[in-house]
């Protein structure tokens, strides 16, 4: 193995499509960082469909996080700030209400155990960015790019910033101490990447950038071939082959 570079951010998002909290060391489990997408809000005109930034775009601007420390059989309850800096414990009525009217159509909550621990995640569980990318993009869109756009789990420094050097890691293995995470494709995006997270604004350039430049792809998925615990400023190394 050789070393690439190290861990610059972990992220974990509590609730789905709410932005998440940057934590400093986490479990990595098979189903990705420790409750990452543990909580959400099912769309009731879509049975079966959770509720995303792509239905109600306002989601983005609520910021979710675990209050206490990670334990095992459980998840800590989760604290919820709205916009307007109104707190709510995911679960809250208040809370589904709010989302109800913002999102102009019922919804309910879902809560996943950590026996279930991919949540609520449709895809491979760990998201991957780097820091040579996103600034590669900066320039190609000619201005500041919010990670948050793309929410990733982790981002990476690299020693060498190569832009788009994740393309070469698909079908090999990155360690992070004696995590083992399998780099499995590209992350296609969506509208998602348009919506800014800090008003909800949105902006289709982004996205078109994206289209243009990079088949519309932007980071890569792995999957978790073997658990353990992580810490922001830990070295990554990849497989030779």
């Amino acid at each position: 193995m050789k070393p690439i570079g190290e861990i610059q951010e972990i992220i974990r998002y509590p609730v789905k499509s709410f932005q998440g909290e940057r934590v400093q060391r986490t479990k990595v489990t098979k189903g990705g960082i420790y409750g990452d997408r543990s909580h959400a809000f099912l769309d009731e005109s879509r049975p079966g469909r959770f509720l995303t930034i792509t239905q109600c775009p306002e989601m983005v601007r609520y910021q979710a996080r675990f209050q206490g420390e990670e334990v095992e059989g459980r998840y800590p309850p989760v604290e919820v700030a709205a916009p307007d800096g109104r707190i709510y414990r995911f679960g809250d009525a208040e809370l589904k209400d709010r989302i109800e009217r913002e999102a102009r159509r019922r919804v309910s909550t879902v809560t996943y155990a950590p026996a279930r621990p991919a949540g609520a995640i449709e895809e491979e569980p760990v998201l991957i960015v780097t820091d040579a990318s996103l600034r590669k993009l900066e320039g190609w869109w000619k201005g500041t790019v919010a990670l948050e756009r793309f929410r990733p789990n982790l981002l990476i420094a690299l020693d060498h910033p190569t832009p788009f050097a994740e393309d070469r890691w698909i079908g090999r293995v990155l360690r992070v101490g004696d995590v083992e995470l399998a780099v499995q494709r590209p992350c296609e995006r969506c509208m998602i990447v348009t919506v800014d997270p800090k008003d909800a604004s949105r902006d289709p350039t982004l996205l078109r950038t994206l289209v243009e430049e990079r088949d519309n792809c932007f980071g890569v998925y792995a999957g978790v071939i073997k658990s353990g615990v992580i810490e922001a400023g830990q070295r990554v190394f990849l497989t030779d082959s």
